[in-house]
Order: C-alpha cells, then sequence, then structure tokens
C-alpha cells in the first residue's frame, strides 16, 4: 500500500515555540511536552484541543492455537470477556468512564483461526474480510466524532501468534518472544514455545509479507487490528498503543503502510517480550510503565487523562 500522508510537523514546531517561550527551564514539562507536540501536529493545529471524544475498539475472534494448551485459559473464556466488556463489568469499562471514553466491540472471524502451528489461520477471503473489518471500524469511529483511538484485544490465546509474528518481522528465536502470557506455567510455556516454533517455520514460505503473515500465522482479530491502524492514520487521526497484540500489528501495519507509526502513541508496556521488541522496532517510547498484563485497552485507557494533561498545559488552561 502507498505510505501514510505524514501529520504537520509545522503545528508541532509551532507548540514548541509555544513551549520554549513559557517562564520554565527547557523542557521543564518532559514528556508532557513530546505529547501536546504530537498530539498537535496529528491536530494539525496548536495548541492541540485535549481529546473530547476518546473511542475504544476492542476486537474478539477465536484461535484455534488455544486448544494446545498455550494459555493459561480456556478458549470459552474469550467469550466471558466479551459478555463482561458488553455488560459494563470489565476493568476496561472501569478505566474507560474515568477517561471519558466510550467502548465498541468487534467480533471477528467465522469460528476460530486455524491451529498455527499446523495450518494456516486464515483463508485468503477471510483475511480480507478481517481486514476490511478494521478498516469499517476506524471509519465508523471518526466518522462519528471520535479524536482519539484506544484499540484493543480480548482472545484467549492470542500471545501464541503474536510472538510468531515478532520473531518472524524482526528475524528472533522464538524463546526471545515468547511471554507467560496469561500467566502460563513452566509446562504451558514449554507448549507455546513449541507451537511459536512451528509456526514460524511454517511463515517462512511467507517471508516478511505483512498479509501473507497474518494469513499463514496471525488471526482475524490481528488482521482487523492492521485495517483498523492503518486505516486510522489514512484519516489522520491518534492513537494510543497498548499490549503485544496492538503493538505487533502496529508494527505489521507500517510495514504494510509506511509512515502510520507518526499517528501513534506508546501508551504503556506490558510483561510481553514481543511488545518490547515491536516497540523498539517502530521507535516508540511507552509514557507508562505499570506491568499489566491484562490488556484488552486498559493500559492505553491509563494514559488518556496524561494526553489530556498535556494539552492543557501546552495551551495554558
Amino acid at each position: 500500500m502507498p505510505p501514510v500522508a505524514p501529520p504537520d510537523e509545522a503545528a508541532r514546531a509551532d507548540l514548541r515555540r509555544h513551549l520554549d517561550g513559557l517562564p520554565l527551564p527547557t523542557h521543564a514539562l518532559g514528556r508532557l511536552e513530546d505529547v501536546a507536540g504530537w498530539l498537535a501536529a496529528c491536530q494539525a493545529r496548536s495548541p492541540a484541543r485535549p481529546p473530547a471524544a476518546p473511542r475504544v475498539v476492542l476486537f474478539a475472534a477465536e484461535h484455534g492455537i488455544a486448544a494446545a494448551g498455550v494459555s493459561a485459559f480456556a478458549a470459552t473464556e474469550t467469550r466471558a470477556r466479551l459478555e463482561a466488556v458488553r455488560s459494563g463489568t470489565s476493568p476496561t469499562n472501569s478505566l474507560a468512564t474515568v477517561a471519558g471514553a466510550d467502548v465498541r466491540v468487534v467480533e471477528v472471524g467465522d469460528g476460530p483461526s486455524g491451529r498455527i502451528d499446523r495450518e494456516d489461520a486464515l483463508t485468503v477471503d477471510g483475511l480480507q474480510e478481517a481486514l476490511d473489518a478494521g478498516v469499517r471500524a476506524a471509519d465508523e469511529a471518526v466518522d462519528e466524532g471520535a479524536d482519539l483511538l484506544v484499540p484493543g484485544d480480548l482472545a484467549v490465546g492470542v500471545s501464541t501468534p503474536v510472538a510468531v509474528l515478532a520473531a518472524a518481522l524482526c528475524a528472533r528465536e522464538p524463546v526471545a518472544v515468547v511471554g507467560r502470557g496469561s500467566g502460563i506455567d513452566d509446562l504451558a510455556w514449554m507448549r507455546k514455545a513449541a507451537a511459536v516454533r512451528d509456526a514460524l517455520r511454517r511463515s517462512k514460505a511467507v517471508g516478511r509479507d505483512p498479509e501473507g503473515l497474518l494469513r499463514v500465522v496471525g488471526g482475524a482479530d490481528l488482521a482487523a487490528l492492521v485495517g483498523f491502524l492503518t486505516q486510522a492514520a489514512r484519516r489522520r487521526t491518534p492513537v494510543l498503543l497498548d499490549g503485544a497484540a496492538v503493538c505487533v500489528a502496529a508494527l505489521l501495519a507500517d510495514a504494510r503502510s509506511p509512515g502510520a507509526r507518526a499517528w501513534w502513541l506508546a501508551a504503556s508496556r506490558d510483561t510481553e517480550p514481543a511488545q518490547a521488541l515491536a516497540l523498539e522496532v517502530l521507535g516508540l517510547d511507552p509514557l507508562l510503565l505499570l506491568d499489566l498484563r491484562a490488556g484488552a485497552a486498559t493500559g492505553a485507557l491509563a494514559a488518556v487523562p496524561l494526553v489530556t494533561m498535556a494539552a492543557r498545559v501546552a495551551a495554558g488552561s
């Protein structure tokens, strides 16, 4: 796909001049100044407006690899997480209330994806449908007035394809990208490492092609995240990244549409090595170090108030 147009650097430079003119030591407000500059560039406006309508979009899908004992939870837990969000009782809902964000859930995929250590995750048609679902979710959010997007995932077992994708894109061995995910024990970690090894071997046929990797060793939710992140950048809308699944999807989205990364801010670092690797390659430094493992956009939601603070302090309001 063609490169993504960059944010407005003139607005960022104008904000920098404004901050330099304040009666404060240079860069006295630290990373809040960087966040304010990023937001000004994304909005093409200096000073930037505080986000008025953040939106969380959670993608839910089933992963066939969950049946291989790579998670501390049964595959049916995905449905329980989905229902908790819809009923308003999940941690995501609590944090979204504080952040002033609304929450949407997008279910993707027709049943579980293929078990990636043995078979392709998606068909060609299934991949395109998932990408399109992500694009539609981004368009819907922007068209309805969302000015800060917060994507997340809900699936059990997603950290296994995420590890495979990170290893394939960054030429790493499985041991370097396999984390504890949902809190697995040593035996489950060994099963997960073996699954990643076998899936990584299968991925070699498509090299580092983003869409090929999503089809062979990804999943419907990961493909939807890639479509969402790409379209958000094309719609010139800022995004907070959080969690290994979202950050590795961002790595794929930027490879697919170069320049998209300029529209994203890393919100929080979790405990998965695949996330740290993806952020290192993207050149993004997380705002928060909270050691979260909950996923579902919880870390990014915790950072939304910081983005609002950054915009307000830069504007002097």
